[in-house]
């Protein structure tokens, strides 16, 4: 039975970011770090969405095959595709199970099996839920899954801010993307930002070792800064810092201009990791110095100034989004930044989600 009417693409309820935690009749849940994913479970079998409207079902069969059981009740689930490694989610291997040859793909699914944690149904039966309150659309959600088992899971949930900013000291980090407040009579507004995120905001002093650097009518500007931190005396790429309005921009690009080295005897001459990155490790271009010739490339500085970025997430020792620009830092030693000032390893995930 499907008299809901509710097929794919829809889009899903977003969140709008807030650096406090609220207070109010509202539900606190874990916003989990993965890839956002709706399920429609009905006759013609599982589809699985991405955030925009992307198929997901053919790179992540176990779930589809987990979910089969839902066809019955038409059901329409919104939740969060992770892979739990170690007792922390591991994003890079969730990214990695995106692969294009359909050969690797039970091979993914054995190696890193994903699950899907659950936080909302927008449609069972005969019924459409995105009209109902958040509070009953939990209730029939909780009723829903009451015998399912992973890699399907229910969100926790509480009613109590003090749990909630527990779990975000506690687990932000190791798979917490902060924790997401939702008012207890709220409708499901596809694509409207009615939510609200809250997430810790973690800081670190960071080595400018590089720029990278663009030209427009008015002359050649920086477009980023390349950040480093020490460990055990090597200076190790860690990201991107390019939170700059222009006309800072262009002052930057003076100076840094006035603290060029040559690659060779720099830190980075060898090229540095990208992480994940499908370019693997970058080579660096020494004394390129016209704006054309290094759109694409960068140019090694010697790194004698520190500057505070604020950051979300670091995957395998790299922030994995541009850092935010906060302040210089002209007292600090570069030297003296390491990587004792990433957040510490957080508490396992395993009392949040059960495997």
């Amino acid at each position: 039975m499907q008299l809901h009417g509710l097929k794919p693409p829809i889009e899903p309820m977003l969140a709008r970011l807030s650096r406090e935690l609220p207070e109010g009749r509202l539900v606190y849940e874990p916003k989990w770090d993965g890839f956002r994913c709706l399920a429609f479970c009905g006759s013609e079998g599982v589809d699985l969405r991405s955030r925009h409207g992307k198929p997901f079902a053919r790179y992540f069969p176990e779930i589809a095959d987990a979910l089969a059981p839902f066809s019955s009740r038409a059901a329409v689930l919104d939740g969060e595709l992770l892979v739990v490694a170690s007792g922390s989610l591991d994003f890079a291997a969730l990214m990695g199970r995106l692969h294009p040859a359909r050969s690797r793909v039970a091979e993914l699914a054995a190696r890193a099996p994903a699950a899907l944690v659950c936080f909302d149904l927008l449609a069972v039966d005969e019924d459409d839920l995105r009209e109902r309150p958040f509070a009953e659309r939990r209730a029939r959600l909780e009723e829903l899954l009451r015998e399912a088992s992973a890699p399907i899971h229910l969100t926790p949930a509480t009613k109590d801010p003090a749990i909630a900013r527990h779990w975000m000291e506690r687990f932000q980090g190791g798979g917490l993307d902060g924790v997401v407040a939702k008012e207890e009579s709220g409708a499901y507004q596809p694509g409207r930002r009615g939510w609200i995120k809250v997430k810790h905001e973690r800081t670190a002093d960071c080595v400018v070792a590089g720029i990278r650097a663009g030209e427009d009518a008015a002359g050649p500007f920086v477009s980023s800064l390349l950040l480093g931190l020490y460990r055990e005396g090597a200076l190790v790429h860690v990201g991107v810092c390019s939170s700059f309005p222009l006309s800072e921009r262009r002052k930057l690009f003076a100076e840094f201009r006035r603290l060029a080295v040559r690659l060779a005897g720099h830190p980075w001459e060898r090229g540095f990791n990208l992480g994940h990155s499908p370019l693997g490790r970058l080579k660096g271009s020494a004394g390129r110095w016209d704006p054309e010739e290094m759109e694409q490339d960068w140019l090694p500085v010697d790194p004698v100034r520190v500057c505070e970025v604020a950051y979300d997430q670091v995957d395998a020792g790299r922030f994995r989004h541009p850092a935010r620009f906060s302040r210089w830092r002209p007292d600090r030693d570069p030297q003296s930044c390491g990587f004792d000032q990433l957040a510490a390893p957080p508490a396992l995930l395993a009392g949040l989600i059960p495997r």
